[in-house]
């Protein structure tokens, strides 16, 4: 459970003028340590910048509103399509355990956060394009990536389409907002098994 924020962190020396990657990530590592303490709907702007030993209008040059900083912020602590792309020998497995790491990025950044931030995104038209394509264009590669070592191996047809290709992401996505909590191992197992497997397979 989040507890209160702890406040602006002391600094040796007084603050230290920081400008570019380095002020960029501070913001992101405060902002990141503040939706830990308080959670997402406790988390303002005001609280983040003073973590951060800058002002708001620091944080507001950057991001307009909260849920553009926080998901910045989660990109860069816990990304839920980063990493390397899964690979198990087969393309079930390499596709559970895609389905798997983000469900588990997402149970770590905790329910309260997830659906705050759908809050937020559905209400803002502009946010929701914006993240909506950044998803959409990362999973597409992560899942084409997949697909070309499973058409390696020899166990899929050949040109499949990109709307299919992101057929277990966009299924994944679908629970989400449907649950409004990270799909279960048994979730995850019927996209894959039920729904994917069956459009691409030999």
């Amino acid at each position: 459970m989040p507890t209160a924020s702890t406040g602006p962190q002391p600094h040796s020396g007084g603050k230290t003028r920081r400008r570019g990657a380095t002020l960029q990530e501070a913001l992101l590592d405060a902002a990141w340590e503040e939706l830990r303490a308080v959670g997402y709907a406790n988390l303002t702007m005001e609280a983040v910048a003073d973590r951060a030993g800058t002002s708001r209008a620091v944080l507001y040059r950057r991001w307009r509103n909260r849920p553009e900083m926080v998901i910045e912020a989660m990109r860069r602590h816990r990304p839920v399509l980063s990493g390397d792309v899964p690979d198990t020998g087969n393309l079930r497995g390499d596709v559970i355990a895609l389905l798997t790491r983000m469900s588990a990025r997402l149970t770590e950044v905790g329910p309260e956060t997830v659906y705050g931030i759908l809050g937020d995104y559905f209400a803002d038209a502009e946010l929701f394009s914006r993240v909506q394509d950044q998803m959409l264009h990362v999973g597409a590669e992560v899942m084409g990536t997949i697909l070309k070592h499973a058409e390696e191996r020899g166990e899929t047809k050949h040109g499949i389409s990109p709307r299919v290709a992101t057929v277990p992401t966009d299924l994944f996505r679908n629970e989400l907002f449907h649950t409004r909590t990270p799909p279960s191992k048994r979730a995850i197992a019927e996209i894959v098994d039920e729904v994917f497997l069956p459009l691409v397979q030999m």
